[in-house]
């Protein structure tokens, strides 16, 4: 057993996800100390009790620094080749984002040097990434498929991810994304690759799975929900066919106009909706009436250059679900870092530190299912917490551009960042 003690503040996140104004409430514990044994959390309480009652467990002095749960990225896209810093330039001149993938960049770009990629060059590049999310606290990350389209290139995404995860620390958690853009083989028909998902891509997904991911549970299905991609109808259908085979579900949804995927995601117990930057009050209020989480990836909009975020604090107010993510990616938003995330997030959506904290702690861990696991630091939890380089975790958000993170934990092992 360990004991991390001498800590200035422990912000536990413990009761559970919070919805509405409940995200505010960070549950700090002052001067306080963490009990390990071996991959779990086994008390949490005064500093002083903890070491008398536990003499003889390994001590590990905090230094009257803040500690925090590690934090989970619940939508990236992790998993690709190459990359796309062309496009960047082209933005600043004036192109979007859904013109350059009109003329055959964007997703599609990426798509082409995946296919290329082999398995471990696609598992080298990646790792770099997702050991750079890790050095800057994030313990467990969502990863997407999406940049193959075809079931070979899928598979193996699905495959760099069960390699990833099995080379660790970080642990990540697989969605399968064959819905994220129209490949060339089905250029200008729509309904002919939602068909194909359909009847191929989601058995055979699935049937892959149940033969390489050694019983563990089966991934998301996540579906681009947008204008000139798959707009409602191919959305429903792809989605209601995943939770046919048992798939959970999660969809993009009003990144650049509102169509009414947030609340077709609470008519089908979507897991979340993520971007809702267009997103109406009605279907926030639908939102706010379900246990779908809204997912705000802010630095999307950020690296886009636009000015329109998520509506958040209409969330809120709604009793949402709300949580943050990076959306890691090589087109809109190259970035692993989810202190920055919250920086921007109290900045363009209006939260409060403890809401960003939980916005990217626990509320973050419901929408991948993992919340009786991680997102707090309780009795029973996986030890999954970060010892901050400093003595409040206030200034994960009021600093930025710089790694706040001094020791990573997952799973009771200490990982040190050497450069902090």
């Amino acid at each position: 057993m360990k004991i991390i003690h001498n800590i200035s503040q422990c912000v536990s996140m413990a009761g559970g996800p919070r919805r509405g104004k409940a995200m505010a409430e960070a549950g700090i514990i002052t001067q306080a100390a963490v009990l390990i044994d071996g991959e779990s959390i086994q008390e949490v309480g005064p500093s002083e009790e903890l070491l008398h009652k536990h003499p003889l467990a390994e001590r590990i002095d905090a230094g009257n620094k803040a500690v925090v749960p590690g934090f989970v990225d619940p939508h990236t896209h992790l998993i690709w080749a190459g990359d796309r810093s062309n496009e960047f330039e082209m933005r600043l001149q004036g192109r979007t984002y859904m013109e350059i993938m009109a003329a055959g960049g964007g997703i599609l770009a990426t798509l082409t040097a995946t296919r290329k990629a082999s398995l471990e060059e696609l598992v080298a590049q990646s790792l770099e990434r997702a050991l750079r999310a890790f050095s800057y606290g994030t313990t467990t990350m969502e990863a997407k498929t999406g940049y193959g389209l075809d079931l070979e290139t899928e598979f193996k995404q699905l495959e760099a991810i069960l390699v990833l995860n099995k080379i660790g620390p970080l642990e990540v958690v697989p969605t399968y994304m064959g819905a994220h853009a129209i490949p060339q083989e089905y250029k200008g028909d729509t309904a002919g690759y939602t068909n194909w998902l359909s009847e191929v891509g989601l058995p055979e997904t699935k049937n892959w799975w149940l033969q390489h991911a050694g019983g563990q549970p089966l991934p998301f299905v996540d579906v681009f929900c947008e204008k000139g991609v798959f707009e409602i109808k191919e959305t429903r259908q792809i989605l209601e066919r995943s939770l046919e085979l048992g798939f959970p579900i999660k969809l993009h949804a009003d990144e650049f106009e509102n169509l009414g995927g947030a609340s077709l995601a609470a008519d089908l117990g979507a897991v979340s909706a993520d971007h809702l930057v267009k997103t109406s009050m009605e279907d926030i209020q639908r939102l706010g009436e379900s246990e779908t989480v809204a997912v705000s990836l802010p630095g999307t909009p950020f690296g886009l250059g636009q000015t329109e975020y998520t509506p958040a604090r209409a969330i809120i107010e709604a009793g949402g679900y709300l949580a943050l993510a990076t959306d890691l990616n090589p087109g809109t938003t190259w970035n692993e870092s989810m202190q920055f995330i919250q920086a921007l997030s109290c900045r363009y959506l209006k939260l409060t530190p403890a809401e960003a904290l939980t916005g990217s702690t626990i509320n973050s861990a419901k929408a991948i299912l993992r919340d009786q696991v991680i997102g707090s630091i309780e009795p029973g939890k996986q030890a999954d917490l970060l010892i901050l380089a400093t003595d409040d975790y206030r200034n994960l958000s009021y600093r930025y551009g710089t790694n706040l993170v001094s020791i990573v934990v997952k799973k009771g092992i200490l990982y040190p960042n050497r450069d902090v």
